[in-house]
C-alpha cells in the first residue's frame, strides 16, 4: 500500500486502525454484462474491506467499475461472482438480495431526484413515511436533518425554489433520514460549479466528522478524492479491478486552502501519475 505522511501536522489523523469492524467487506468480487455483441467484463475480482467510520473514495477513468461496484453494494444490482457482506450480513446470499442487509445503507446520486411536487421537508422524511413513523416525528426528524446538512428555514421551500447544491443537501439529509450507518454516494457534486462543490465537499466533511457514518464516494475528481478520503481506491480500466489503495493521513479538519500543502500536492501528483499510466 503506498502511503504519504503529513507535512509537519500538529494534530494526528483520524486512526485507520486495522482493528476497527469491517462495515463493509468484499470477497472475489465478479460482474460480467451480457450484450447482444459478447459478454462485457466489467468487474474483475475484486477483495476489499471499508472498517466502520472510513470515508473511501472509489476513483478511476469512465468505465473502470466505480458504479458498478458502488451500485452492487448499494442491493442495486448483483454480482456475477463473490460475496459483499454488510455489517457481517450477506447482501446476495445464494444470488439473490437480502433486504435486511440493506437497513443499514443510505445512498446519494448525481441528481438529487427530488420529488417535486413534495416539499424539501417531505422529501427528506419520505422514507420514514414508507417505515410508517407517525407524521409529526417525521417531520421534526427531516427539520433536524435540514439543520444538519445546512438547509434550515428553507423546510418548506419547493425543490424548484433551491439552487443544485441546496437540492444535494436536501438528498443527504434524506438518505440519513432513517440513520443508516452507511452512506454510498455516486458523484454526488459533479453536476455542481467549482465554487458549489467546494463548499459540498467542506458540508460533506462536516456532516461525516459530526455522525460517524461509513462512507464510500465515487468521484471522478482527484482533488475532491484526496480532500475528503482516508483512503483512495483507485480502479484501473475494464475490466476494473483495484489498482493501488492510497491513505490520506492529512488532519482534520480539512480547509479548502489544504490543497495547497506539499502533502496534498504529493498524493494527488501519484493519483494523477498512476491514472496516467493505466488508462
Amino acid at each position: 500500500m503506498l502511503s504519504v505522511a503529513p507535512d509537519g501536522a500538529p494534530e494526528a489523523p483520524r486512526s485507520l486502525s486495522s482493528e476497527r469492524p469491517v462495515a463493509i467487506g468484499m470477497t472475489g468480487l465478479e460482474k460480467w454484462y451480457g450484450t447482444r455483441d459478447a459478454p462485457v467484463h466489467a468487474l474483475a475480482s475484486t477483495d476489499l474491506a471499508i472498517r466502520e467510520g472510513e470515508l473511501v473514495v472509489l476513483l478511476g477513468p469512465s468505465g473502470c467499475g466505480k458504479t458498478t461496484l458502488l451500485r452492487m453494494i448499494g442491493g442495486l444490482i448483483p454480482p456475477t461472482g463473490g460475496t459483499i457482506l454488510i455489517e457481517g450480513r450477506d447482501l446476495w446470499a445464494s444470488g439473490h438480495r437480502q433486504d435486511e442487509a440493506l437497513a443499514d445503507l443510505g445512498m446519494v446520486f448525481q441528481e438529487a431526484n427530488l420529488f417535486p411536487w413534495l416539499t424539501i421537508e417531505e422529501n427528506i422524511a419520505l422514507p420514514l413515511e414508507l417505515k410508517g413513523m407517525p407524521k409529526a416525528e417525521r417531520l421534526d426528524r427531516a427539520r433536524q436533518l435540514a439543520e444538519l446538512v445546512g438547509i434550515a428555514g428553507f423546510e418548506r421551500r419547493w425543490p424548484k425554489e433551491l439552487s443544485g447544491g441546496m437540492r444535494q443537501r436536501a438528498a443527504i439529509a434524506r438518505a440519513l433520514s432513517y440513520n443508516p450507518q452507511i452512506l454510498l454516494m455516486d458523484e454526488p457534486f459533479g453536476a455542481l460549479d467549482a465554487m458549489t462543490r467546494d463548499a459540498m465537499n467542506l458540508e460533506l466533511q462536516r456532516i461525516w466528522m459530526e455522525t460517524g457514518k461509513t462512507i464510500v464516494l465515487v468521484t471522478h475528481s482527484i482533488s475532491e478524492a484526496v480532500f475528503l478520503a482516508d483512503r483512495i481506491v483507485l480502479l484501473s480500466p475494464r475490466p476494473g479491478r483495484i489498482d493501488t489503495v492510497v491513505d490520506v493521513p492529512i488532519p482534520r479538519p480539512r480547509s479548502i486552502d489544504v490543497q495547497a500543502r506539499s502533502d496534498f500536492q504529493s498524493i494527488a501528483k501519484q493519483m494523477r501519475d498512476r491514472l496516467a499510466e493505466v488508462s
